[in-house]
């Protein structure tokens, strides 16, 4: 069974040239809820950056005010979406014309009401850049805080493409999947993360699951939804491992600056 090394280095203010397993490609989602602190920094570190719909509305009123000196016409020229792409139900009519005036794609999927506008957006991301490879990795805002079913409908997204990694981001957490067919070899940057985290089985019971580096570790223990689930868990070492017949969310907090 292969390893996949994890680490949160988008969340550091300059990627490193070399780290653990191979660079990593980034591209960029944003949902319709409040941007997280950090937004700036991920959009550097993206490749593509893409909006879910009123995900616009959100670049378009909050950006700005993250460099209150400057002009706000300034920085919506310079944080411009390569695409907007949903069923267009949230996004402001005026943000989706300055959007399509700037030369951002207008995408609009109205005709799917099958699948979420995240869901929409990944499937876009793949197709775009011809790949699903372990060295894409998603990034995205607004998925979760707000209504829990949109929280849920987020978190069944992830599930639904586990051959790609995409990781879900606020202000105070993110939480990624860790499938079942892989070790995980998770490394720690504790000056932005941590130490409060936890392994959810997400859909099925998870009959083993083993780690190390965590203050409560497991070892070939059961967890399931009315049984045992580690929430409230403490990272220990800078690097945490962990392996099971499952898949499961690895989740874990961010620290506010």
């Amino acid at each position: 069974m292969g390893l996949i090394p994890h680490s949160s280095t988008f969340l550091l203010p300059n990627l490193p040239t070399t780290d653990n397993g191979p660079a990593l490609t980034y591209a960029l989602i944003i949902l319709n809820q409040r941007l997280p602190r950090f937004t700036p920094l991920l959009w550097k570190h993206a490749q593509v950056h893409i909006c879910a719909d009123g995900g616009a509305n959100r670049v378009f009123d909050e950006l700005p005010g993250f460099f209150p000196h400057e002009d706000p016409s300034d920085i919506r020229m310079r944080y411009k979406p390569y695409a907007i792409k949903g069923d267009m139900d949230s996004i402001r009519t005026e943000v989706l014309e300055y959007y399509r005036g700037l030369g951002t794609k207008i995408i609009d999927e109205s005709q799917d009401q099958d699948t979420t506008d995240l869901h929409k957006c990944v499937a876009y991301i793949r197709d775009l850049l011809n790949l699903e490879h372990p060295n894409l990795c998603i990034l995205v805002t607004g998925a979760l805080g707000g209504r829990f079913d949109h929280e849920m409908g987020n978190i069944n997204v992830i599930c639904r493409f586990p051959s790609m990694r995409i990781i879900l981001l606020s202000d105070d957490c993110l939480i990624q999947l860790l499938p079942s067919t892989h070790h995980h070899k998770i490394h720690i940057h504790s000056s932005v993360e941590g130490p409060h985290c936890g392994l959810i089985p997400i859909g099925m019971v998870a009959g083993r699951t083993t780690t190390t580096g965590l203050q409560w570790n497991l070892d070939n223990t059961e967890m399931r939804f009315g049984g045992l689930v580690s929430t409230s868990n403490i990272v220990k070492e800078n690097i945490v491992t962990v392996q099971s017949d499952s898949d499961l969310l690895w989740t874990i907090s961010i620290k506010k600056e």
